[in-house]
């Protein structure tokens, strides 16, 4: 598995390292330096791990499984790197500098216990598939430092992104460290994997057939976590090509509604260049329907109104979906009633139906009334069927 496995997750902590890297031009903060770091050591981990690429390492060194030493120890810094980034997030810089202090030093003791004991278990064969059952069952103390460090560090790591991420001051970066954070349960399983390693061996078994589980648990964890740590960058990203779609999808919508209505009344309309990007032209699009639809007004039947509201509460509607219909049907009488110069005796007060409290209320239900103008109760109230030319807005819009 970690033929295939390991290189993707190489893969991703080059990308992340990459893109994050980017960040340092301009800003050369312990924290994006630690993530930098982090993103590296993932590189260098997952990449010496292929077990295409771990004899040529140790052969390098002269090592036999320099490897396996050169990995985890690997693991040990990035989670010291790791844990930067979160003590500058939630603390001052004096602050976050004294609290590494016992941290970095705790590893630094770890590093060298493991050097010791690799330094003194004997030989037996480069293992790039399965390093840690060999350690389990060659040299078990160096395995359970290890994995003491690795699960301490992840559970503090967990709990410190989570912790913060409650009160984190953006949005993308809330949902970064949660996901930084929900790492740490597939962490576990691999830290049991370990240890039901360790446990075997001293039993005169081997862990073999638990080890894809434990190495699928490492990397999920490691592809989480680095989207996690890289998602407060793009995520601000993923947001803005969103509000694109969802502004493109309104001017769909809206476009059938704003050509019905200052078709009828020209006077609001503002030329505007197609060159003007899309808010501008769909917030001018907004108050130009609003100003039409005051403009019609004292064209529009407050019977047309009633039988609307009447026809749309036996339909179910409420709310903003029955406020729609209402003004759609008003809209439809006063085009009409417009029209053939046929005003009401006594037109209504307002030609609107509810008022949205923000803009983004006021495009939400102007959609609604763009697709309330085609509803069969909308122009029946008005005296019309859905084949008459008054309900043009409904063929405009199968249309568009």
């Amino acid at each position: 598995m970690n033929s295939l496995l390991y290189p993707i997750c190489s893969a991703v902590a080059l990308f992340a390292m990459v893109y994050k890297a980017r960040v340092l031009t301009t800003d050369r903060s312990v924290t994006q330096l630690a993530l930098v770091a982090n993103f590296l050591l993932l590189f260098v981990i997952f990449t010496v791990s292929t077990p295409s690429v771990w004899p040529t390492v140790s052969d390098l060194v002269g090592i036999t499984n320099f490897s396996g030493l050169l990995t985890q120890s690997c693991v040990i810094v990035m989670t010291a790197c790791q844990q930067l980034v979160l003590l500058h997030l939630m603390y001052g810089a004096r602050a976050a500098r004294r609290k590494a202090v016992p941290r970095v030093l705790a590893l630094a003791l770890v590093l060298a216990a493991m050097a010791v004991l690799f330094a003194g278990a004997a030989t037996h064969g480069e293992a790039p598939d399965d390093f840690a059952v060999a350690r389990a069952q060659y040299t078990p103390a160096y395995l359970a430092v290890y994995l003491a460090a690795f699960t301490a560090n992840q559970v503090e790591i967990g709990v410190m992104g989570w912790r913060y991420s409650r009160i984190a001051p953006s949005p993308w970066l809330r949902r970064g460290l949660r996901m930084v954070a929900l790492t740490l349960p597939f962490a576990l399983v691999y830290t049991c994997c370990r240890t039901a390693d360790i446990i075997a061996a001293q039993l005169g078994g081997t862990g073999h057939r638990w080890e894809p589980i434990a190495q699928l648990g490492v990397g999920v964890a490691v592809i989480v976590q680095t989207v996690g740590w890289i998602l407060p960058d793009w995520g601000p990203h993923l947001t803005a090509g969103a509000d694109r779609l969802r502004n493109r999808r309104a001017y769909r919508t809206l476009t059938p509604l704003h050509r019905v209505l200052t078709e009828a009344v020209p006077e609001p309309v503002i030329p505007v260049s197609s060159a003007l990007d899309l808010p501008t032209r769909l917030y001018r699009m907004l108050i130009e329907i609003r100003d039409a639809q005051w403009a019609l007004r004292t064209w529009m039947d407050p019977e047309i109104a009633r039988t609307a509201e009447t026809r749309a509460r036996q339909a179910g509607l409420r709310d903003e979906e029955l406020a729609a219909v209402v003004e759609a049907a008003q809209l439809h009488g006063a085009i009409e009633a417009k029209r053939t110069d046929r005003p009401p005796e006594r037109p209504l007060d307002t030609p609107v139906a509810t008022a949205p409290g923000d803009l983004a209320a006021e495009l939400a239900f102007q959609q609604r009334l763009a697709k309330a103008m085609a509803s069969p109760v909308a122009l029946e109230a008005a005296g019309r069927t859905p084949a008459t030319p008054a309900s043009s807005a409904r063929t405009t819009k199968e249309s568009a």
